[in-house]
């Protein structure tokens, strides 16, 4: 990417109005109308003891709201905290998991489909992004997963670069993004970029939740022009909004007034003051139409000086209810013709679903692109200093404690303990992948990004390299101090039984972590499952009770352990056992119950969990996000 990346640079001038084109590219207009939607969640109660019946309540988050956007139109929500705007963004953009979603909701007289869903950008409040790749990187990345493959890379890369210029990014591009633990650019570029990957596939409907967040006012009013012409291009444009300017509210097409899940006005920004100063609420003095709105739907009045009301001792519940049954009165009945009026086949055209079925790259290039930046992303975290210098430190420590070594109890000790360490250091890792990862696949995957095999494989594939790596150097390091069998064949069946042992804890860790989505939930029951395969793993309990050796038979301990014995000791070979006597290594205690024999058994019996693992982890996976096609 970075060749590519230097081709384009050189070429800027030649290709840029090539760029701008691309970049303000059509596509099909969509007009959006919701009719009477209502939300209600149930809601349970916390207890040891609940019952089924009365466990839980029912909340009514949203309470019949209505309202039309057309296309080159920007609609705006605004209410205080908890009055339903995200909930109602969430709905529209058809995001909604939990809960139950009442009304009709349509795109251009059609229902929610992948036709739609596939060019529609969704912004959401919190910036999810991969914090160690830079913002060129980030948004070329999703150029080359979202823009369909009837695009060649180096316009896809122009297509990203395009952007980068539009939201005022050139300065930044080449830093790395940043999260909690590693500083990058400002919160108000980190906004920019999450809004720049919705607006790479110029989405015919755009949703953006508090796109204005965290900005200073000019930034803000630079985000909002860049929608507003978005806009103007044919793009319906949704958005909710804490609190904006007044320069920022005379820009915003239609607004949306929501106190507690009811409607309190919808019309155009430029008429909300004339109209609530018809109903008998106006400010006294000059002030925010944003601000007045809000005091409003919080219902405060005679708090506040500025405000003339011809009942100014009502409680603010009242004062809602009051604004609630003045919006049924004056502008209900007129939303409704205007629902009742919109002929939708008016527009030039529409979706067909036919062109969309299929994802907009193959696999093969999905695959490609989430390989590369997932390499990118986790090389910082898999070769950290902190990770590097612990397993250096317990290699040199064990190679110490072992220090050439001709015990043969001891050498089995060592054996076991490269069996145990290798299984919880992978295991633990794994658990942590898909949790952390979780916003990130809900997010691109619910905007049909890429298939959900493309990026397991791409994951499963990009960690061998980096996963292997540590084991290795540690098993070099350890082998030839403690002075085990020097000869080749040894050393490197030693080797691939210790790699074979990581990969399928590695499975069990992802299984896990994918199954579970609390972190300690996770590792406790990680910790418990690893416990219980490392007691029946044939050392430290050799004669298991009948009743509960079953546990050995599924225990990643026993054949990996088995097969790290067999890669030292070979039938027929005798050691020391006293004075000018020697024994018959298959006769030794610690190995008699575990036996040297049966590697064939071994090897299958971790090939099924190591596929198993994975297969559990996936289909785990398929819940995250949409249903895959």
């Amino acid at each position: 990417m970075e060749q590519e990346m230097k081709n384009i640079q050189e070429n800027q001038h030649a290709d840029q109005s090539k760029s701008a084109a691309i970049f303000k590219k059509s596509n099909r207009p969509v007009t959006l109308k919701f009719e009477n939607v209502v939300y209600k969640i149930k809601l349970g109660k916390e207890g040891c003891f609940k019952n089924n019946s009365k466990s839980e309540e029912e909340k009514i988050i949203l309470k019949g709201v209505s309202g039309i956007v057309s296309p080159g139109k920007m609609l705006t929500i605004l209410g205080p905290s908890g009055s339903g705007k995200t909930t109602l963004l969430t709905g529209l953009g058809g995001r909604l998991v939990n809960g139950h979603l009442d009304g009709a909701i349509t795109y251009s007289n059609k229902p929610f489909s992948n036709a739609m869903k596939r060019n529609t950008g969704f912004v959401t409040q919190d910036d999810v992004l991969y914090p160690h790749l830079t913002v060129s990187e980030t948004l070329v990345f999703t150029a080359l997963l979202r823009l369909p493959k009837t695009f060649t890379v180096v316009e896809k890369i122009m297509h990203a670069e395009a952007v980068i210029t539009q939201l005022g990014l050139i300065k930044c591009k080449d830093s790395v993004v940043g999260g909690p633990l590693l500083r990058g650019i400002s919160g108000g570029e980190r906004k920019r970029v999450s809004i720049g990957q919705e607006m790479l596939i110029n989405p015919s409907l755009l949703f953006l939740d508090e796109p204005t967040s965290g900005l200073d006012s000019t930034t803000a009013l630079r985000i909002l022009s860049t929608l507003r012409d978005l806009a103007k291009g044919g793009r319906t444009v949704v958005m909710t909004i804490h609190q904006p300017s007044s320069r920022l509210f005379y820009m915003f097409d239609k607004v949306l007034l929501l106190s507690e899940g009811n409607t309190l006005y919808f019309g155009r920004g430029e008429d909300a003051m004339g109209y609530f100063s018809r109903i008998g609420f106006s400010p006294l003095v000059a002030m925010n139409p944003s601000d007045f709105l809000l005091d409003l739907a919080n219902g405060i009045l005679s708090d506040d000086p500025r405000v003339l009301t011809d009942e100014p001792g009502e409680d603010p519940a009242s004062i809602k209810q009051t604004l609630v049954t003045a919006f049924k009165t004056n502008l209900a009945e007129n939303l409704k013709e205007q629902l009742q009026e919109c002929d939708d086949h008016q527009i030039a055209e529409k979706f067909h679903e036919k062109k969309f079925k299929q994802w907009p790259n193959t696999w093969w290039q999905q695959f490609s692109v989430l390989f590369r930046r997932g390499m990118k992303e986790r090389k910082h975290e898999y070769f950290s200093r902190l990770k590097v210098g612990q397993v250096l430190v317990l290699a040199l420590m064990c190679g110490l404690l072992w220090w050439k070594s001709n015990n043969i109890q001891d050498q089995i000790g060592l054996l076991f303990f490269y069996t145990n360490f290798w299984e919880f250091f992978p295991m633990f890792q794994a658990i942590f992948t898909f949790p952390q990862e979780r916003m990130m696949l809900e997010k691109e995957r619910s905007s049909g990004m890429y298939r959900l095999s493309a990026y397991f494989m791409a994951r499963t594939v990009g960690d061998l390299p980096m996963e292997l790596v540590l084991p290795t150097i540690f098993t070099i390091v350890t082998y030839w101090m403690a002075g085990l069998k020097p000869a080749a064949w040894n050393f490197f069946s030693t080797l691939l039984a210790l790699l074979y042992n990581v990969l399928v804890s590695q499975g069990l860790g992802l299984a896990i972590g994918a199954i579970i989505k609390d972190l300690k939930s996770a590792t406790a029951l990680g910790s418990v499952i690893m416990l219980s395969m490392t007691l029946v793993g044939g050392y430290f309990v050799q004669h298991v009770p009948s009743f509960i050796a079953w546990i050995k038979y599924v225990s990643i301990t026993l054949y990996a352990y088995k097969l790290l014995l067999g890669s030292q000791f070979t039938g027929g070979e005798t050691y020391l056992c006293g004075t000018n006597a020697t024994c018959l290594v298959e006769d030794f205690p610690s190995i008699k119950t575990i036996g040297i024999g049966g590697k064939g058994i071994s090897i299958v019996a971790l090939a099924i969990m190591l596929l198993g693992y994975r297969f559990l982890a996936y289909v785990a996976l398929m819940r995250i996000g949409v249903t895959k096609k």
